[in-house]
C-alpha cells in the first residue's frame, strides 16, 4: 500500500496456567523509490499490558523503556516542543486498544516491528478465552498465528474461531490436543486471503478466538514455581444456591426510546431464566421511585407473569433520582433479610442501570457512594451497568468496587439486550458465598485478594502469593466457603517436587510466568482498589503499584512506554500510555449564536469558500476572535474563545460559555463549561452517514497563573466517514488526507483543490478549508495564527458545519445533538441572588431545572464590541440540558 509492502506478520502466542504472552511481529520495506512513512497499527485486549516494543531498521534496533508516566511525558512534552509526533495507545472498541506508532525509512529499506503484550485470562461460561485482533490491512505473503498453550491440569474443549474465518480459510485453522498441550495454527497462502479471486483486500479483518477448559479431578489446583506461587479455584457440580436480586432500573427521560425497549426485551429474557427458588423486585427511578412489590417475591409462575406484565408497562421519564432509587432497592434486600423472608442459605444480589448522571434528590456523588456502602454493608455485592455515553462511569464503578460488585458498560448498539442479558448470565448462578482461602501468614508475603463475597458457576477464583522463604517448596491451604446445603472447608496441599514433574515440557514456559501471574494480579487489584481509594491510602496503592509496574515492566496507568525512532537529523520520542476507563478528562468548548449574514447564505450562485472568505476574511484571521453559530439554521460552528479577549466576557460565570438558539422560542439557552484543556471531544457522530468529527484541545504555551481557569483551543480536528474509508486530519502546521491506507500530506501554504468520488477538498492557503461530501455534509475549517513569538498563545482551528448538509436524525455528540429541534418551557420566574437576573425553572427533555436570565456577547452583528443578547442560563455545565454530563464526550482518539 502506497509502497509499502508488509512482507511478513506473525503472532507468537503462549499460554502457561492461563497466563498469555503474544508477541506480534510485522515486517515491512519500504518499495518506493522515496522515503515513506510506514505504520504499525496493532489492537490488543484492554485487559492486557504491554511489557515491550522495539524497531529494528536495517540491521539497527530501537527499543521501548518502561517509565513513570510523569517522566515519560516530560520526555514527551520535550520532543514536541521539537515539533515531533508521538505514538500512542488508545481505547478503539468495547473490549480492545490501539497501539499504533509510524516511522519514516528510506527507499529499499526494511523495518521490523515487535510488540509484546501479556494477560491472564479469564474464565467465563466454563471456559477461558483468549482474542487476537487480526486486521493486517494488505496482502501478507508470510502470515502466521501460531498458539501453544500448556496446562499441567490437562486441556479438555480446545476451540479456535474466527469473525472473519470463510469456508475455505476454516481448513487453514490446524488444531491438536494432546492432555496439557494444545496447538493451534493460522496459516492462510495470499490468494486465500483475498476476498476474492481476482481482489487485492485482505479477508482478514476481525477478531480471532481461541477457548479451552482444564480437567477437573479436584475443586482447586496450587502451583508452586521459584518462590511464588498461584492458587486456582473452580469446584464443580455443586448444587446452585438460591438468588435474592434487585434490579434497580433507570427510567428517566434520557432512557426513552430505544434505549428502555432494550432494557425491557433484556428483562424479559431475564425473567425467563430466574429460577422459581429465587427472589426478585424492581425498583424503578426517574423523577420519583416506584417499585413492582414491597417486598422480595419468590419466582413462582404466577409472580413471574405478573411481573413480565408490569416490565412490558415500563416508560421513560422525567428526571434521575438515582440515589432514592438504590437505597430503596437497598431496603429491600435489607429488610427481606432481617425478616427471614429468603432462605438463609442464599446469595443476594443488587443489579442496578443507569444511562446518566443523578440531578433529583441527593445529587451529591459523594453522599451517594457513602449512603450506599454504609446501607448495603459489605453484605452482597452492587453491579452497576452504564448504558451509554451519558454516564459517570467513574462514579459507578468506584460505588461499585466499594461493595463488592463491578461495574460495566452497556454500549447502545442493536445487541444491548444481549450485553445486558449476558451480564445477568454471568452472576446468575451463584455456587457459594463468603469464600476465603487461607494461607499460613507466617510463610506467605504479599498476598493477592483471597476473599470474595460470591463464586459463580463457570468462574475461576486466582489467588497468587510470594514466600517469606523463597527456598520453601511447600504449601497448605484452609479453604473455607458457604454452599446450597452446608459449609465447605476443606485443605488442599502441594509441593515444589510434584511441580517439578509436571513441568518437564519446558518449552511451554515462558520466564518466571508465576512470578509475572503475581505481578500482573497485584497490579491490576491495586489500581482497583486505588479507584475507590483517597489521601494517604490512594497515595499507597499508586506508590505499589507503580514500582511493580517499573519491575516488572507493565505498560499500566502509572506508566508509559517511551520508544525513541530515528529521523533524519535527530530522534524523536514517542509514548505509549495505558487508557483508564472512566476516567475524567476535561473540556472548554465555545458555542455562540448569530444571524452572521444568513441572508448572504441563501443567495444562489455564491460558493461556501467564497462566502466565507467575503465574511470572515478580517474577523477570522485575528487570533483572538471567536466564531459565531445560529443553530438549527443554515450556519453551526464552533471554536474556543480565549479569555484574553477582553475582559469584559467575564460578566458570565467565565469562559467558555455556549449559547443555543431555539427559533420556535425567539429564544436562547446557554451555559458554561469550565474545565481543562488537553483532550479530544466528540463533537458530531452520525451513524446512519458514518461522518464522525472530533476536536482535540491544546492550551496556552505556559499556563497563565493569574488565571483560574486557563485558556483552551482546537489543536486538532479528524473528520471522517468511514463509508468512504475517509479520514482528514487538520492541525494548525498540516492537512492530512487519508483514503484506507493512503495518505497524503498538505500545509497551510498549499492552495489545493481535490475531488474524487463522493468528496471535495478545497485547501485556501492560510486561511481555511472546506470539505464537502457527496452525502451534503459540508465542513469548514478556519485556521486562526498569532504571532509566533507571543509568550502565551499559539495558533488555533474553528470548525463550521453547514447544516444545508442533512445529517440523519441519530446525529449526536456535543454539537451533533442540538441538529435535533429542542423547546423548553419556563415556570415560576423568580428573583434570583441578582437582582437583575431573575430565576426560573424550566422544563427541557423531561428534566426541570432551575436557570437564571443573563446576558451574553452575541459577535455576529458588532464584531469588535459585540452585542449582549438575552438567554436563560443553565448551571452546573449544563447538566440537563445536554446528553449526560459533559465527560460523557470525551473520546480516546480522533478517530
Amino acid at each position: 500500500v502506497n509502497g509499502i509492502e508488509i512482507y511478513s506478520m506473525k503472532i507468537d502466542s503462549k499460554v502457561t496456567s492461563r497466563f498469555a504472552r503474544n508477541v506480534i511481529t510485522s515486517r515491512a520495506v519500504n518499495r518506493g523509490n522515496v522515503s515513506k512513512e510506514v505504520f504499525f497499527d496493532v489492537e490488543l485486549p484492554k485487559t492486557a499490558f504491554i511489557t515491550n516494543f522495539s524497531m529494528t531498521i536495517d540491521g539497527v534496533t530501537y527499543p521501548g523503556t518502561i517509565k513513570e508516566k510523569e517522566a515519560a511525558e516530560k520526555q514527551y512534552e520535550k520532543a514536541v516542543s521539537r515539533g515531533q509526533t508521538a505514538g500512542l495507545v488508545k481505547a478503539s472498541g468495547r473490549k480492545t486498544e490501539k497501539f499504533t506508532v509510524s516511522v519514516n525509512i528510506k527507499a529499499a529499506s526494511k523495518v521490523t516491528f515487535e510488540l509484546t503484550y501479556e494477560e491472564l485470562l479469564k474464565r467465563r461460561f466454563g471456559k477461558y478465552e483468549m482474542f487476537i485482533k487480526v486486521k493486517p490491512k494488505q496482502l501478507v505473503k508470510d502470515f502466521e498465528m501460531e498458539i501453544n498453550i500448556f496446562e499441567p491440569q490437562g486441556i479438555t474443549e480446545l476451540e479456535a474461531e474466527g469473525t472473519f474465518i470463510t469456508n475455505e480459510l476454516q481448513n487453514t485453522i490446524k488444531k491438536t490436543s494432546l492432555e496439557k498441550k494444545g496447538h493451534i495454527s493460522f496459516k492462510p497462502t495470499l490468494d486465500q486471503q483475498r476476498t476474492c479471486a481476482s481482489c487485492s483486500q485482505s479477508a482478514l479483518d476481525g477478531d480471532f478466538i481461541v477457548r479451552y477448559d482444564v480437567k477437573r479431578t479436584a475443586p482447586d489446583n496450587l502451583q508452586i514455581v521459584n518462590g511464588y506461587f498461584v492458587h486456582f479455584f473452580a469446584p464443580t457440580n455443586l448444587p446452585k444456591l438460591p438468588k435474592n436480586i434487585v434490579f434497580v432500573m433507570d427510567t428517566s427521560g434520557s432512557m426513552y426510546g430505544r434505549a428502555i425497549e432494550q432494557t425491557k426485551e433484556a428483562l424479559l429474557k431475564i425473567l425467563d431464566d430466574i429460577k422459581e427458588d429465587d427472589f426478585f423486585n424492581f425498583i424503578l427511578f426517574n423523577t420519583d421511585v416506584s417499585t413492582w412489590k414491597e417486598t422480595l417475591i419468590k419466582a413462582t409462575p404466577e409472580n413471574l407473569d405478573e411481573a413480565r406484565k408490569f416490565v412490558r408497562n415500563i416508560v421513560a421519564g422525567g428526571m434521575t433520582n438515582l440515589h432514592g432509587g438504590l437505597m430503596k432497592g437497598i431496603d429491600i434486600l435489607n429488610a427481606a433479610h432481617e425478616g427471614n423472608l429468603v432462605p438463609k442459605r442464599s446469595a443476594s444480589i443488587i443489579i442496578m442501570l443507569t444511562d446518566g448522571h443523578p440531578n433529583r434528590g441527593v445529587s451529591n456523588i459523594q453522599t451517594i457512594e457513602t449512603d450506599v456502602k454504609n446501607a448495603i454493608g459489605g453484605r452482597y455485592p452492587l453491579y452497576n451497568l452504564g448504558f451509554g455515553p451519558g454516564v459517570d462511569f467513574g462514579f459507578l464503578e468506584r460505588m461499585a468496587l466499594e461493595n463488592k460488585g463491578l461495574a460495566r458498560r452497556i454500549y447502545p448498539d442493536s445487541d444491548a439486550a444481549l450485553q445486558l442479558q449476558g451480564f445477568y448470565d454471568e452472576v446468575s448462578n451463584p455456587m457459594l458465598t463468603d469464600v476465603k482461602l487461607n494461607y499460613p501468614e507466617n510463610e506467605i508475603s504479599d498476598l493477592t485478594m483471597n476473599s470474595f463475597k460470591h463464586f459463580y458457576d463457570g468462574s475461576e477464583i486466582v489467588v497468587a502469593g510470594r514466600f517469606v522463604d523463597s527456598n520453601q517448596n511447600h504449601l497448605t491451604v484452609d479453604v473455607r466457603g458457604e454452599g446450597a446445603n452446608d459449609a465447605l472447608s476443606y485443605t488442599t496441599q502441594q509441593d515444589a517436587e510434584q511441580m517439578a514433574q509436571a513441568f518437564q515440557e519446558q518449552g511451554y514456559i515462558f520466564g518466571e510466568y508465576i512470578e509475572r501471574l503475581w505481578a500482573y494480579l497485584t497490579i491490576e487489584q491495586l489500581l482497583e482498589r486505588r479507584i475507590a481509594a483517597t489521601g494517604e491510602e490512594k497515595a499507597n496503592l499508586t506508590a505499589e503499584a507503580l514500582a511493580l509496574s517499573l519491575k516488572y515492566k507493565f505498560v499500566t496507568p502509572l506508566t508509559s512506554m517511551v520508544v525513541t525512532k530515528p529521523e533524519e537529523n535527530d530522534s524523536e520520542d514517542m509514548i505509549a500510555d495505558k487508557p483508564t476507563e472512566g476516567i475524567d478528562v476535561f473540556i472548554i468548548l465555545l458555542h455562540l449564536k448569530a444571524k452572521c449574514s444568513s441572508d448572504i447564505l441563501l443567495k444562489k450562485g455564491f460558493h461556501v469558500g467564497t462566502v466565507l472568505n467575503m465574511y470572515l476574511k478580517n474577523l477570522l484571521s485575528k487570533p483572538g476572535i471567536c466564531v459565531y453559530a445560529k443553530l438549527l439554521f443554515i450556519v453551526n460552528i464552533i471554536s474556543i474563545k480565549p479569555s484574553f479577549i477582553t475582559k469584559s466576557y467575564r460578566q458570565i460565570d467565565g469562559d467558555p460559555h455556549f449559547i443555543i438558539s431555539v427559533p420556535r422560542k425567539r429564544d436562547a439557552i446557554c451555559f458554561n463549561i469550565n474545565e481543562n484543556p488537553g483532550t479530544v471531544l466528540s463533537l458530531i457522530n452520525d451513524p446512519v452517514t458514518g461522518i464522525t468529527v472530533n476536536g482535540e484541545l491544546i492550551g496556552d504555551k505556559r499556563a497563565n497563573s493569574d488565571a483560574k481557569i486557563q485558556n483552551s483551543y482546537f489543536g486538532k480536528l479528524g473528520i471522517a466517514n468511514k463509508h468512504l474509508d475517509f479520514k482528514l486530519t487538520v492541525t494548525p502546521q498540516k492537512i492530512t488526507v487519508q483514503n484506507g491506507n493512503e495518505k497524503t500530506a498538505f500545509t497551510w501554504l498549499d492552495s489545493v483543490t481535490l475531488q474524487q468520488a463522493g468528496l471535495t477538498l478545497i485547501i485556501n492557503r492560510k486561511k481555511n478549508l472546506v470539505l464537502s461530501m457527496g452525502s451534503g455534509a459540508s465542513f469548514v475549517v478556519v485556521l486562526h495564527q498569532v504571532w509566533k513569538k507571543h509568550p502565551l498563545h499559539q495558533d488555533f482551528l474553528g470548525l463550521y458545519t453547514l447544516e444545508e448538509a442533512k445529517l440523519s436524525e441519530q446525529t449526536h455528540g456535543l454539537l451533533g445533538q442540538f441538529f435535533h429541534p429542542i423547546d423548553f418551557t419556563i415556570l415560576e420566574i423568580h428573583p434570583g441572588s441578582d437582582p437583575k437576573k431573575p430565576d426560573a425553572t424550566m422544563v427541557v427533555k423531561n428534566n426541570e431545572l432551575i436557570v437564571t436570565r443573563g446576558w451574553q456577547k452575541d459577535y455576529g452583528r458588532d464584531p469588535k464590541h459585540g452585542v449582549d443578547i438575552p438567554c436563560w442560563f443553565v448551571h452546573d455545565n449544563g447538566a440537563g440540558l445536554i446528553d449526560g454530563v459533559y465527560t460523557d464526550y470525551i473520546v480516546s482518539s480522533l478517530f
